[in-house]
C-alpha cells in the first residue's frame, strides 16, 4: 500500500489511521484490535473488502459520504415567485434584502409568512435557473456607431485538480511553471517543465509572457521528451489559459490546475526552478536580458548536461536519462532528444 497516493486526499488522515488498524489486525488478531482500537472484527474485514474491490486504491478506505439521497424541494409560494419576478423586471438591480422589504407589506395582506432575505436571494436563483428571471446583462458604449451593446459573458472554464491522482510511469505528469526575472530594467521569462517520475527537465527564455508562448513552449518540449505524455499541471497563470489550454486538449493532454496559493502541489518544478536559477541562469543575466537567442543556446547545453551527466539525489544519484533507460527498458538510440529542433 502506497501512502503517496493520497497525498493530497481529504481524508488522508482516516485513511491512514484504517490502515493502520488492518494492519494491527493482520499482525495480533480481532481482540487485541478490538481493545486497542474500538474497531470491530467485522468493521475491519470490511475495509479490507472495499481496498480489494477498488484494486489496492487507498481512496477507497475514506468515509462514505453522509450527504441524504433524496434533498427537500424548495417550495416557494406563487405569490411570492410572481412578486420578484415583477419587481425584478421592473428594477433589475433590486437586491434581496431590499425585495424582502417590500414583500413584507403583500405577505402580511395575504396572511402568509414573509421569507428571510437569505430564502428570497435563493429563490432569486431558482427563478434564473428555470428561466423565470432574465440574468442581468452588461452593457457597453460602442463609439464608433456609439449603440449600446450587451457584453456577452465568457464561459467559467472548468478547472481540473490533481486530486489523489498518482503517476506511476515516465511521462504520467509533467509539472510546467515560468519564472520571472528583471535585469537593468529588463523583464524575461523562463518556461520550463519537469517530468514527475525521470525529473527529466526542459527549460526556455522568453522576451514575453502568454498563453501564445506556453503553447509554443509544450510543443517545443513534446518534440524532445524521449517519453509519450499523457498529464500536465500547471499554476493558475494566465499564461497556462486560453492557447495553452486548447493546444493541451487538441493533443489529448489532460490539465491538472493547482489550488491557489498552494505552490507545494508542484514541488518538483518549484525545486527544478530553484535548480536552474542557481546553476544556469543567475550566471547568464546579461545574455538574457540582451541576447536571448546566445541564452537559449547556452541553455540548451546546460540541460544536455543536467538530463545526461548531472547526478541527482532523488534518482539514488543517476541522472534522468538514466533513470529513464531503467524505468522504461529503452535502449539509448529510440531517445528522441534533439535540442536543435527546438529553435526551428
Amino acid at each position: 500500500m502506497n501512502i503517496s497516493n493520497i497525498t493530497y486526499h481529504k481524508d488522508r488522515a482516516i485513511i491512514e489511521h484504517r490502515i493502520k488498524v488492518i494492519k494491527f489486525l493482520d499482525c495480533y488478531g480481532a481482540e487485541a484490535t478490538k481493545e486497542a482500537f474500538g474497531a470491530s472484527r467485522s468493521t475491519v474485514y470490511l475495509w479490507k473488502q472495499k481496498l480489494k474491490d477498488n484494486n489496492g486504491h487507498l481512496e477507497a478506505l475514506a468515509p462514505d459520504s453522509k450527504a441524504p439521497k433524496s434533498r427537500r424541494r424548495r417550495n416557494t409560494n406563487p405569490l411570492v415567485a410572481d412578486f420578484i419576478i415583477s419587481k425584478r423586471e421592473q428594477h433589475p438591480r433590486l437586491g434581496k434584502d431590499k425585495l424582502r422589504q417590500l414583500l413584507k407589506p403583500v405577505c402580511a395582506r395575504a396572511g402568509i409568512v414573509c421569507p428571510s432575505a437569505s430564502t428570497v436571494g435563493r429563490v432569486i436563483g431558482d427563478l434564473k435557473s428555470q428561466g423565470r428571471l432574465l440574468k442581468g446583462a452588461k452593457l457597453s458604449n460602442y463609439a464608433k456607431t456609439r449603440r449600446l451593446l450587451e457584453t456577452k459573458r465568457r464561459s467559467k472554464l472548468k478547472k481540473e485538480r490533481r486530486g489523489n491522482y498518482y503517476p506511476v510511469k515516465p511521462g504520467d505528469l509533467v509539472q510546467l511553471d515560468c519564472v520571472i526575472k528583471f535585469i537593468n530594467g529588463v523583464r524575461r521569462y523562463v518556461i520550463s517543465a519537469i517530468d514527475y517520475h525521470s525529473e527529466f527537465a526542459f527549460s526556455l527564455g522568453y522576451p514575453n509572457l502568454s498563453s501564445a508562448k506556453a503553447k509554443d513552449f509544450l510543443d517545443k518540449f513534446m518534440a524532445v521528451i524521449p517519453f509519450e505524455m499523457s498529464r500536465v499541471q500547471t499554476d493558475n497563470g494566465s499564461e497556462f489559459y486560453k492557447l495553452f489550454h486548447e493546444s493541451c486538449e487538441d493533443k489529448g493532454l489532460k490539465h491538472f490546475w493547482n489550488y491557489p496559493r498552494s505552490p507545494k502541489m508542484n514541488a518538483k518544478i518549484e525545486r527544478y526552478n530553484r535548480t536552474v536559477q542557481e546553476e544556469f541562469i543567475d550566471y547568464h543575466l546579461d545574455d538574457m536580458a540582451y541576447d536571448l537567442d546566445s541564452f537559449n543556446y547556452q541553455l540548451m547545453d546546460w540541460l544536455l548536461w543536467y538530463n545526461t551527466e548531472r547526478p541527482h539525489w532523488t534518482l539514488k544519484l543517476k541522472n534522468p536519462m538514466q533513470a529513464l533507460l531503467d524505468l522504461l527498458q529503452l535502449p539509448l538510440t529510440e531517445s528522441n532528444m534533439l535540442w536543435t529542433d527546438t529553435f526551428s
